[in-house]
């Protein structure tokens, strides 16, 4: 038996009955791919083919192979943009062949830099937006937002919701909560400083595209083609069954924001020219850690039962927030998942549910080979949780 009360198992059950209403019939929007490399094809949040934009956009997009990126650029193509890639060509290049591609590096000072683009503008080409998800140090973001700032309309930069100062403490935060400042603003150590750096690489963006600037600032993406695990450990562990070491309280809040609402929030603010700084952060409403841990259960169908261990407890074996209890933050830190998402749900943000996320990412995470699906990449260890388990059990016996 799993050590709980009878208050959490009311609440819990609550939460279980919740998540099973989620659960709808939308089709599952992932095909069976082979690699982490290949796109799967995707639909829209309610289920179906998105269709045509009213106004076709000449698009320029600084990245587009990595994790949101492949899924902004599918659903640009959906609605039928134009678009051109700019990248270094390196990391998945079967990737969109059929795509217009200007070969090259964020960084000025590296190989061929920025001078394809700078030919293009040269030669009188212009674009309607750019779509920036790859940019991380002051330096390059100024760069291309300077050379751009008279060939495009609107420049679109993806930030992160770590930007602003202490946000893990700052409790129901909104954008004009004060960033995070550096004494050397010019450090590229992004390892150390990567939420400080992306406010930098803000206000170079702003600097150059006044009043045409969109912020966008995601808090945990998740979903399909997720290549950190941080959100899929749970899916995959809770598909597996048995006594799940779950953390904390049952009601501690957890947020994220799917990868596919994300690209479509971003293109939605191309089409109607949203600017202004926006915490793309979801689900719609509130949700906990055990609404996260039931919906997975929910969805999977599995015998998985949880065992809540407290944070103290937790904090004292070393079972660490984030590490091995991802989607989790103990009491001291637990303000990162509170974050107002109201501004951009004003402009037009949207979510499909939970089940539908943690649905199409077990599907995705099926088609991956073997030795991929052998190691999580995030979460604690299944021995470990064994341990712990059975030391939770040892010292909270009845």
């Amino acid at each position: 038996m799993t050590h709980t009360s009878r208050r959490q198992f009311v609440q819990t059950a609550a939460f279980g009955a919740a998540a099973l209403a989620a659960i709808t019939a939308a089709p599952a929007a992932y095909a069976r791919r082979q690699d982490e490399g290949d796109l799967p094809g995707g639909v829209g949040i309610d289920g179906k083919t998105p269709p045509k934009a009213t106004k076709k956009l000449n698009v320029l997009f600084l990245g587009g192979t990595g994790f949101l990126g492949p899924h902004t650029v599918h659903y640009l193509q959906q609605r039928g943009h134009n678009i051109t890639l700019f990248n270094r060509q390196r990391r998945a290049p079967q990737m969109f062949q059929e795509l217009e591609t200007l070969k090259g590096d964020r960084d000025p000072d590296k190989d061929d830099g920025l001078n394809a683009i700078a030919q293009q503008i040269e030669a009188g080409r212009r674009w309607d937006a750019v779509i920036d998800t790859s940019g991380y140090v002051q330096r390059t973001c100024d760069a291309s937002a300077d050379l751009l700032k008279d060939a495009a309309d609107q420049y679109l930069f993806v930030s992160t919701a770590c930007v602003y100062k202490n946000w893990t403490e700052v409790f129901h935060g909104d954008e004009d909560t004060p960033l995070e400042q550096l004494d050397d603003p010019t450090t590229e150590d992004v390892g150390v400083h990567y939420c400080a750096l992306k406010g930098y690489c803000e206000q170079a963006v702003e600097k150059h595209f006044a009043g045409r600037a969109t912020i966008v600032r995601p808090g945990l993406i998740v979903g399909p083609r997720d290549f950190s695990d941080r959100f899929t450990y749970w899916p995959v562990r809770v598909q597996r069954g048995g006594e799940v070491l779950a953390p904390g309280n049952i009601d501690d809040p957890t947020q994220y924001i799917d990868v596919r609402d994300l690209g479509e929030f971003m293109v939605h603010c191309i089409e109607g020219q949203t600017v202004g700084r926006l915490n793309a952060l979801g689900p719609a409403s509130k949700l906990s850690i055990a609404g996260l841990l039931y919906g997975c259960k929910a969805v999977s169908g599995s015998d998985a039962q949880f065992t809540w261990a407290d944070a103290d407890w937790l904090e004292s074996n070393n079972v660490q927030a984030w590490v091995d209890m991802p989607m989790w933050s103990n009491p001291k830190t637990s303000g990162v998942f509170t974050w107002s998402n109201k501004r951009a749900v004003d402009a037009g943000l949207k979510f499909r549910p939970l089940a539908d996320t943690v649905r199409d990412t077990l599907a995705w995470w099926a088609t991956l080979p073997e030795d991929r699906q052998a190691k999580l990449r995030a979460g604690i260890t299944h021995e470990r949780e064994k341990e712990m388990l059975k030391k939770w059990h040892a010292e909270h016996a009845e």
